[in-house]
């Protein structure tokens, strides 16, 4: 890397405020290599978590490696119309699903391991807690994994990765209706498969 960049990067270390990721896009957009590692550190958490609750399992640390890549190299396309960090986890996502096609199953069992060992800074306990309060985790996440796919989606966008409807409009790329709509009808199917496990369990 050129020192002169390396330079310009660096001079927001101190007392100057950190550059937020649209500033951090546009050094990376003008060669600015050290402008997209900071980039990556600060979304490595958020990429990584959305791979493993996605279904990547022990694969979730190559997917997230090969979404900043392809990142990288797509930053052209990105027009700052949603935030970076959802424009970023919709290649997570979309990665994670040219895995699942790849090697053919889901494996639902990484989402207890993501439950268990959370892997981020992401407030996903008081998400989930303001609308499934009292739920036991390990009933959680079974229900979750007997989710339909796109139902799971949209609920590990607005309530695990806390994702705000436009953050999540962007990275599902559905139409806003749709993820209105989904998150109700994911949401009613969640609780009903609580209640079950709940009246099992009891």
């Amino acid at each position: 890397m050129e020192p002169a960049r390396r330079g310009r990067c660096q001079q927001s270390v101190g007392s100057e405020a950190p550059l937020d990721d649209e500033e951090l896009v546009n050094r990376a957009r003008a060669g600015d290599l050290e402008a997209y590692e900071r980039l990556v550190a600060r979304h490595t958490a958020s990429a990584y978590r959305t791979a493993v609750l996605l279904g990547a399992g022990a694969d979730a640390e190559d997917v997230a490696q090969e979404a900043f890549v392809k990142g990288y190299h797509k930053l052209s396309r990105y027009r700052g119309e949603s935030s970076f960090r959802s424009w970023l986890l919709a290649i997570v996502a979309n990665e994670t699903r040219n895995l699942h096609r790849s090697r053919g199953r889901r494996d639902g069992l990484v989402l207890r391991a993501a439950a268990a060992h959370p892997h981020s800074d992401v407030t996903e306990d008081v998400a989930i807690d303001s609308v499934l309060a009292g739920e036991r985790r390990t009933a959680l996440v079974q229900a979750l994994r007997l989710l339909p796919v796109r139902d799971r989606e949209v609920i590990v966008c607005r309530y695990f990765l806390d994702l705000s409807e436009d953050e999540t409009v962007a990275m599902l790329g559905w139409p806003r209706g749709t993820v209105k709509s989904r998150t109700s009808r994911a949401l009613t199917k969640l609780r009903g498969l609580l209640d079950r496990e709940g009246v099992r369990r009891g």
